[in-house]
């Protein structure tokens, strides 16, 4: 029998002698390949200077509408009243809940991924009224890395890649929604809202209607979600109660989950509110989108939420527990102290009524301007129609701005040419719908005083460049 010496030192010489050839053909490979970087992809059959191909979703993707009209705004210094984020600073009481919970040290570590329970309970004695029942914080609600994550973790809940399942949307549609599905292996079908009145002049957002025919006429046997945007982003329509029993009975119909996206719920102006899942039958079917952002004006906290049933809520939270795991703690905490005191300080109603001032201070802007608009009776934007305003003919538009189409033109020369950003609502349609977003463009009231102040002054150029009728 060998001894455990002889036979390591017969293992070590048979390892020395490996590395050497093995240094020996490395040295004959740099030779041969030094000069010719071909020589190597050739012997190994794989290109050294490729990399694994994008997925198709993202490998076209340029900058998003967002980015490139910012972008535009900012090179110019112009008023930015496109993206609708908030240009003046949260209540002192708001920033003070996230100030206060960051000295917290619990709040300073992972959350449930439920969501932390001082919110589930806000969220439950908010949102339970409108719902017209108690809400169970254990089972029928979770807290989600803002609303769009929320609505991402429904579509990858209840689609299935490569079933071909199809969700409804109704146009114009935020433009998260189609990639959201698209993510979650489902295609989007379109449907849109149609104006009943005379663009030129000022119509009313109740004028922009959905045709029940059509919309029941789109869905298919492989048809498994309608998602629902009251109120509405970017018309400002809010959906009366008979409009909304319309879209439940087709839903019951077809047995279609009901994605209900309202995060503006609680800026409506004149209107009430209704949530689809209050009506009934409608609880069953339904998931409620809610968001911090929008409800607190602190867009950037990124903490949204989904209320439902136990049945629609599960898989949700199984979904944003592999998207996400959990909501950001400390601001989870400053959600839920400061909704505890804005239910009892009138926060809300005083957010309505400046929202509603800021409004009509934007609409008697474009009064003066001399461009007709759609009154919004929520959110808060202002679809504005420029069809009078004279673009010339060899106006030098960037390649990325002209090639996206005229309402992107329309949208980029307001930024150029009297100093106002807004949004080419454009890009919340189809492309075989786009041109159902006319001479539209997209500005927002979530600004300061100051804001639309230095807008009005820069409109004043506009006049010079309307077309007589």
């Amino acid at each position: 029998m060998r001894s455990a010496f002889q036979l390591n030192s017969r293992l070590a010489a048979l390892a020395v002698r490996n590395a050497r050839r093995a240094r020996q053909t490395a040295a004959m490979a740099f030779t041969t390949n030094e000069c010719d970087p071909t020589a190597a992809s050739a012997s190994t059959g794989v290109d050294q200077h490729s990399l694994p191909e994008p997925s198709p979703l993202y490998a076209g993707t340029g900058l998003d509408v967002w980015t490139m009209m910012n972008q535009a705004a900012a090179e110019v210094g112009a008023v930015n009243l496109g993206q609708g984020f908030m240009s003046f600073p949260p209540q002192a009481f708001i920033r003070r809940a996230a100030q206060e919970a960051l000295e917290e040290n619990a709040h300073n570590q992972y959350a449930p991924p439920r969501g932390r329970p001082a919110l589930l309970e806000q969220i439950a004695a908010r949102f339970g009224p409108t719902l017209g029942r108690r809400l169970d914080v254990a089972s029928e609600i979770s807290v989600h890395a803002g609303a769009n994550e929320a609505l991402l973790s429904v579509f990858t809940a209840f689609l299935t890649h490569g079933q071909a399942h199809e969700v409804i949307l109704m146009e114009p549609a935020f433009d998260q929604y189609a990639p959201n599905i698209a993510m979650a292996g489902g295609k989007p079908v379109y449907v849109p809202l149609r104006l009943q009145a005379d663009a030129r002049k000022v119509v009313s957002s109740d004028d922009w209607k959905i045709d029940m025919a059509e919309l029941e006429a789109a869905v298919s046997p492989k048809t498994r979600i309608l998602v629902l945007n009251t109120p509405h982003n970017p018309v400002g329509k809010v959906f009366t109660r008979d409009e909304l029993a319309q879209i439940g009975a087709i839903a019951e119909r077809h047995n279609l989950l009901v994605l209900a996206d309202e995060v503006y719920e609680h800026l409506t102006y004149a209107r009430e509110h209704v949530s689809i899942a209050s009506l009934p039958r409608m609880w069953e079917r339904t998931v409620t989108v809610g968001s911090a952002g929008k409800l607190l004006g602190v867009t950037g906290w990124r903490v949204g939420w989904a209320i439902g049933p136990r049945a629609l809520i599960q898989p949700t939270l199984a979904a944003h527990t592999r998207i996400v795991f959990t909501a950001n703690t400390p601001l989870q905490e400053g959600v839920a102290s400061a909704m505890r005191q804005a239910a009892t300080n009138g926060f809300y109603d005083a957010q309505r009524q400046e929202y509603q001032r800021r409004r009509n201070r934007l609409i008697e802007i474009f009064d003066d301007a001399g461009l007709p608009y759609v009154v919004p009776d929520g959110a808060y934007y202002l679809l504005v129609n420029a069809s009078a305003v004279r673009l010339p003919q060899d106006y030098p538009f960037p390649d990325a701005i002209a090639s996206r189409g005229p309402n992107f033109r329309l949208a980029y020369f307001f930024i150029r040419e009297f100093g106002v950003s807004g949004i080419p609502p454009a890009e919340f349609y189809c492309e075989p719908h786009r041109h159902l977003a006319g001479d539209y463009v997209r500005f927002a009231f979530c600004k300061t005083d100051e804001g639309l102040d230095a807008a009005a002054v820069a409109l004043q150029k506009l006049k010079r460049h309307l077309q007589s009728e």
